[in-house]
């Protein structure tokens, strides 16, 4: 029976980089990944240029995670920002960082990421175990006995589940790992979709499909009560909305769906004017524009098809001649650039999330070493463990850092 000294459950980021980083203590490793190549979620990350991470400081990734947060301060000190950007840069890979601090490969391309990491692997000396999923484990003295198909089994000394949550289960992320986890001993927090489009109300956001509207300001209200309000980059799908802005704030409204509460999306359009300034405006434009068509001053405002469905909505006719406008026309218009209104029906699925909240209690893992608390032997990496932040390289820090932490202890440990 041949014994490995780690095993490492599943070839994502943080998979990958725990068994780099073990492989720097041990040479008896091996990576079991379910797919027929590491990184498949990777390809995903940043629209498909891989967000690898943030420049900002430490504690703002702690604050990101809410109330996990303080749990991965020690992963997040242990392997960095800047140690994982020198980690890349070191391997040949260039950095730039972006608006809002986001980090990406020069490349632009998530591919270049991968081929990376597989490179790693292959200079550690890692055995790799592609297309093969992981059935059951059970631990038989210090021993771990792992059940892959075909009959066909490993064992290992050490294991570290790396196997993601239940966001775009097409990568392999199907909820495996919590399965397992769950069967020994682990307490699991519900899962939700975090960082999840939403499907409106509206039928004719359709007609809205497509368009990006950058820099705007939006405002989710429940019973008239804001919840929460932010400024970036939203984009109209066809069946609601979704952009960077949605996708951050999408935790806390879908919070609220869940207890079947009517949520408002307000959008404000222009946040760079007050309503006094977009009158001057909006009057300036409709007399300066003479006898030609509302429709083309409302084009100067807004996306050019935006502004027939805009009018629309307003119920204000496109093909009225600009200075034929009138007061109230105008200020039904100046209303609806400060409050754009649409209403949340729902989240999309569980499935079209970026990434799970929920999953291995933090209470049942050492925030020092990643090892579980139920069971010696056993750590855990990534988007398994509860938690969530927004987009902007956050999420994926946390896998490389609980990844390079888990794989580090688990090494140390190694008898």
């Amino acid at each position: 029976m041949y014994t490995y000294n780690i095993a490492v459950i599943g070839g994502g980021a943080a998979g990958v980089i725990a068994a780099i980083r073990a492989s720097e203590f041990n040479k008896n490793i091996i990576l079991i990944e379910k797919n027929a190549s590491i990184g498949v979620k990777i390809l995903l990350t940043g629209a498909g240029r891989c967000n690898i991470t943030n420049i900002a400081d430490i504690e703002t990734f702690v604050e990101k995670f809410r109330n996990q947060g303080k749990f991965l301060r020690t992963a997040f000190h242990r392997f960095s920002n800047q140690a994982l950007m020198d980690f890349f840069e070191s391997k040949g890979l260039k950095l730039k960082s972006e608006r809002q601090g986001r980090v990406f490969p020069s490349t632009d391309n998530a591919r270049s990421v991968i081929e990376t990491l597989q490179k790693c692997l292959k200079e550690s000396e890692i055995d790799i175990l592609y297309n093969s999923t992981l059935l059951n484990i059970i631990k038989k003295d210090d021993l771990f006995e792992m059940a892959l198909p075909n009959s066909e089994k490993v064992y290992a000394k050490k294991v570290i589940f790396a196997t993601g949550g239940v966001s775009y289960p097409e990568t392999g992320s199907t909820g495996d790992g919590l399965r397992i986890a769950n069967r020994l001993g682990h307490a699991i927090i519900p899962l939700k979709a975090a960082l999840v489009p939403l499907r409106t109300k509206e039928a004719w956001v359709n007609d809205l499909k497509g368009i990006a509207l950058e820099n705007i300001r939006i405002v989710f209200l429940i019973d008239g009560k804001k919840i929460t309000s932010d400024v970036g980059e939203l984009m109209f799908t066809h069946f609601g909305v979704s952009g960077p802005l949605v996708l951050d704030l999408s935790g806390k409204v879908v919070e609220f769906l869940s207890k079947k509460k009517e949520v408002k999306l307000i959008i404000d359009l222009k946040p760079g004017l007050d309503t006094a300034k977009l009158e001057i405006r909006l009057l300036r434009d409709v007399e300066s524009m003479g006898t030609a068509k509302l429709l083309t001053v409302m084009e100067g405002l807004l996306p050019k098809r935006m502004a027939r469905v805009f009018l629309r909505v307003a119920n204000v006719n496109p093909d009225r001649e600009a200075n034929q406008v009138t007061r109230n026309e105008r200020h039904i218009i100046m209303r609806m650039l400060k409050a754009f209104p649409l209403t949340i029906e729902a989240p999309l699925s569980m499935k079209h999330g970026m990434v799970t909240n929920g999953g291995i209690s933090t209470e049942e893992i050492n925030p020092r070493t990643m090892e579980s608390k139920v069971i010696s032997g056993l750590y855990f990496a990534g988007e398994i463990i509860d938690g969530a932040a927004p987009s902007g390289g956050y999420n994926l820090q946390q896998a490389f850092s609980t990844g390079f932490l888990a794989g580090e202890e688990a090494a140390k440990c190694v008898r």
